[in-house]
Protein backbone atom coordinates (compact mmCIF):
# COMPACT_ATOMS: atom_id res chain seq x y z
CA UNK A 1 0.00 0.00 0.00
CA UNK A 2 2.52 2.27 0.43
CA UNK A 3 3.82 1.80 -2.92
CA UNK A 4 0.46 2.84 -4.49
CA UNK A 5 0.35 6.32 -2.28
CA UNK A 6 3.98 7.20 -3.37
CA UNK A 7 3.47 6.01 -7.08
CA UNK A 8 0.01 8.39 -7.20
CA UNK A 9 1.98 11.15 -5.39
CA UNK A 10 4.75 11.06 -8.18
CA UNK A 11 2.22 11.57 -10.56
CA UNK A 12 0.23 14.22 -9.20
CA UNK A 13 3.52 16.36 -8.26
CA UNK A 14 4.13 17.65 -11.91
CA UNK A 15 0.65 19.07 -12.27
CA UNK A 16 -0.10 20.19 -8.14
CA UNK A 17 1.76 22.03 -5.98
CA UNK A 18 1.41 20.84 -2.16
CA UNK A 19 0.36 23.84 -0.02
CA UNK A 20 3.92 23.17 2.21
CA UNK A 21 6.48 20.68 2.80
CA UNK A 22 5.29 19.69 5.98
CA UNK A 23 1.82 19.37 5.36
CA UNK A 24 0.27 15.94 3.93
CA UNK A 25 -2.95 16.98 2.61
CA UNK A 26 -4.87 14.64 0.30
CA UNK A 27 -6.02 18.46 -1.67
CA UNK A 28 -3.17 20.25 -3.19
CA UNK A 29 -3.28 23.44 -5.82
CA UNK A 30 -3.24 23.02 -9.18
CA UNK A 31 -1.44 25.02 -11.56
CA UNK A 32 -3.84 27.16 -13.67
CA UNK A 33 -2.48 29.08 -17.20
CA UNK A 34 -3.75 32.37 -17.55
CA UNK A 35 -3.71 33.83 -20.74
CA UNK A 36 -2.38 37.48 -19.84
CA UNK A 37 -3.28 40.78 -21.65
CA UNK A 38 -0.67 43.39 -22.09
CA UNK A 39 -0.81 45.84 -19.70
CA UNK A 40 -0.92 49.45 -20.35
CA UNK A 41 2.16 51.66 -19.41
CA UNK A 42 -0.60 54.32 -18.35
CA UNK A 43 -2.35 53.79 -14.98
CA UNK A 44 -5.31 56.35 -15.83
CA UNK A 45 -8.54 54.25 -17.02
CA UNK A 46 -9.88 54.95 -20.28
CA UNK A 47 -13.10 56.15 -20.78
CA UNK A 48 -15.41 56.63 -23.72
CA UNK A 49 -17.31 60.47 -23.91
CA UNK A 50 -20.42 60.22 -26.17
CA UNK A 51 -21.58 63.47 -27.82
CA UNK A 52 -25.17 63.65 -28.83
CA UNK A 53 -25.04 67.60 -29.90
CA UNK A 54 -23.58 70.45 -29.74
CA UNK A 55 -26.53 72.50 -27.95
CA UNK A 56 -26.91 72.68 -24.39
CA UNK A 57 -29.68 70.79 -22.72
CA UNK A 58 -31.60 72.13 -19.68
CA UNK A 59 -29.72 70.16 -17.83
CA UNK A 60 -26.58 71.98 -18.79
CA UNK A 61 -27.44 75.13 -18.27
CA UNK A 62 -28.84 74.26 -14.71
CA UNK A 63 -25.80 72.99 -14.07
CA UNK A 64 -23.94 75.68 -15.00
CA UNK A 65 -25.67 78.45 -12.92
CA UNK A 66 -25.38 76.25 -9.70
CA UNK A 67 -21.67 76.49 -10.26
CA UNK A 68 -22.15 80.47 -10.81
CA UNK A 69 -23.82 80.08 -6.91
CA UNK A 70 -21.65 77.89 -5.63
CA UNK A 71 -19.10 79.10 -2.81
CA UNK A 72 -15.63 79.18 -4.03
CA UNK A 73 -12.54 79.81 -1.74
CA UNK A 74 -10.15 82.36 -2.32
CA UNK A 75 -7.77 82.60 0.73
CA UNK A 76 -8.90 80.04 3.94
CA UNK A 77 -5.74 80.50 6.94
CA UNK A 78 -5.00 82.36 10.18
CA UNK A 79 -2.49 84.69 11.02
CA UNK A 80 1.00 85.31 9.68
CA UNK A 81 3.54 82.82 11.44
CA UNK A 82 5.85 85.93 11.24
CA UNK A 83 4.14 87.64 13.78
CA UNK A 84 4.03 84.94 16.20
CA UNK A 85 7.59 84.61 15.58
CA UNK A 86 8.46 88.65 16.09
CA UNK A 87 6.04 88.49 19.04
CA UNK A 88 7.91 85.45 20.61
CA UNK A 89 10.91 86.63 20.37
CA UNK A 90 10.08 90.15 21.75
CA UNK A 91 8.21 88.28 24.28
CA UNK A 92 11.43 87.68 26.14
CA UNK A 93 11.01 91.45 27.76
CA UNK A 94 8.55 91.60 30.53
CA UNK A 95 6.98 94.99 28.42
CA UNK A 96 6.09 93.18 25.44
CA UNK A 97 4.56 90.08 26.54
CA UNK A 98 0.80 90.93 26.76
CA UNK A 99 1.63 91.81 23.22
CA UNK A 100 2.80 88.14 22.41
CA UNK A 101 -0.39 86.81 24.64
CA UNK A 102 -2.09 87.99 21.59
CA UNK A 103 -0.22 86.80 18.57
CA UNK A 104 -0.69 83.41 20.45
CA UNK A 105 -3.94 83.71 20.75
CA UNK A 106 -4.48 84.84 16.74
CA UNK A 107 -2.17 82.60 15.58
CA UNK A 108 -4.10 79.41 17.61
CA UNK A 109 -7.56 80.54 17.43
CA UNK A 110 -8.42 83.01 14.15
CA UNK A 111 -9.10 82.37 11.15
CA UNK A 112 -10.13 83.94 8.03
CA UNK A 113 -11.58 82.61 4.80
CA UNK A 114 -12.67 84.79 1.98
CA UNK A 115 -14.75 83.27 -0.82
CA UNK A 116 -16.82 84.85 -3.71
CA UNK A 117 -19.54 85.50 -1.52
CA UNK A 118 -18.64 86.44 1.92
CA UNK A 119 -15.97 87.19 4.24
CA UNK A 120 -16.02 84.78 7.49
CA UNK A 121 -13.92 85.36 10.75
CA UNK A 122 -14.10 82.19 12.76
CA UNK A 123 -12.81 82.66 16.89
CA UNK A 124 -12.75 81.37 20.15
CA UNK A 125 -11.47 78.12 21.03
CA UNK A 126 -13.82 75.73 19.36
CA UNK A 127 -14.46 78.18 16.16
CA UNK A 128 -17.85 79.10 18.34
CA UNK A 129 -17.34 82.88 17.22
CA UNK A 130 -18.30 83.41 13.88
CA UNK A 131 -18.71 86.64 11.91
CA UNK A 132 -20.04 86.53 8.35
CA UNK A 133 -20.64 89.47 6.10
CA UNK A 134 -21.24 90.09 2.39
CA UNK A 135 -19.50 92.12 -0.34
CA UNK A 136 -22.73 93.71 -0.95
CA UNK A 137 -22.53 95.66 2.47
CA UNK A 138 -18.93 96.13 2.30
CA UNK A 139 -18.13 100.35 1.70
CA UNK A 140 -14.14 100.45 1.84
CA UNK A 141 -10.56 98.70 2.12
CA UNK A 142 -7.14 99.71 3.91
CA UNK A 143 -4.45 98.28 4.73
CA UNK A 144 -1.61 98.88 7.26
CA UNK A 145 1.54 96.92 6.13
CA UNK A 146 2.99 95.61 9.67
CA UNK A 147 6.67 94.44 9.68
CA UNK A 148 8.75 95.07 6.62
CA UNK A 149 5.48 94.48 4.90
CA UNK A 150 5.77 90.66 4.95
CA UNK A 151 2.05 90.98 6.93
CA UNK A 152 -0.58 93.22 7.74
CA UNK A 153 -3.98 94.34 8.83
CA UNK A 154 -6.94 94.36 6.43
CA UNK A 155 -9.49 97.65 7.68
CA UNK A 156 -13.27 96.62 6.08
CA UNK A 157 -15.21 99.35 6.46
CA UNK A 158 -19.03 98.22 6.21
CA UNK A 159 -21.92 100.42 4.87
CA UNK A 160 -22.96 100.96 8.68
CA UNK A 161 -20.17 102.33 9.48
CA UNK A 162 -18.64 98.94 11.23
CA UNK A 163 -14.90 98.76 10.92
CA UNK A 164 -13.77 95.32 10.84
CA UNK A 165 -9.90 95.05 11.48
CA UNK A 166 -8.73 91.82 10.37
CA UNK A 167 -4.66 91.78 11.96
CA UNK A 168 -1.71 89.88 10.62
CA UNK A 169 -3.53 88.60 7.29
CA UNK A 170 -1.00 87.04 5.10
CA UNK A 171 -1.16 88.00 1.19
CA UNK A 172 -3.15 90.95 2.60
CA UNK A 173 -2.56 93.49 -0.39
CA UNK A 174 -4.09 90.34 -3.03
CA UNK A 175 -7.13 90.27 -0.17
CA UNK A 176 -7.66 93.70 0.04
CA UNK A 177 -7.83 93.73 -3.22
CA UNK A 178 -9.64 90.93 -4.01
CA UNK A 179 -12.34 91.95 -1.62
CA UNK A 180 -12.40 95.44 -3.59
CA UNK A 181 -13.22 93.43 -6.62
CA UNK A 182 -15.77 91.12 -4.95
CA UNK A 183 -17.72 94.17 -3.63
CA UNK A 184 -17.43 96.00 -7.72
CA UNK A 185 -15.31 99.14 -5.92
CA UNK A 186 -12.59 100.13 -7.39
CA UNK A 187 -9.47 98.39 -7.00
CA UNK A 188 -7.25 101.19 -5.43
CA UNK A 189 -5.65 100.27 -2.07
CA UNK A 190 -5.67 103.32 0.88
CA UNK A 191 -2.35 102.02 2.09
CA UNK A 192 -0.49 103.64 5.14
CA UNK A 193 3.11 103.53 5.90
CA UNK A 194 4.70 100.63 7.71
CA UNK A 195 3.65 100.38 11.40
CA UNK A 196 5.51 98.12 13.74
CA UNK A 197 4.54 94.68 14.85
Amino acid sequence: MATTNSAAAATTSSACIPFSAHHHSPYAITKLSFTRRPISKSPRLRTKLHVSSSKPTAAAAAATTVKKNEEAIFFDGGAHYGDLLANLILGFTLLWLPLTLAAVFRAFYLRYRFTNLRVTVISGLTGQDRSDFSYDVVKDVQVVPRFIGEWGDVIITLRDGTKVDLRSVPKFREIAKYCLAMAEKPVVLKESGVKGF
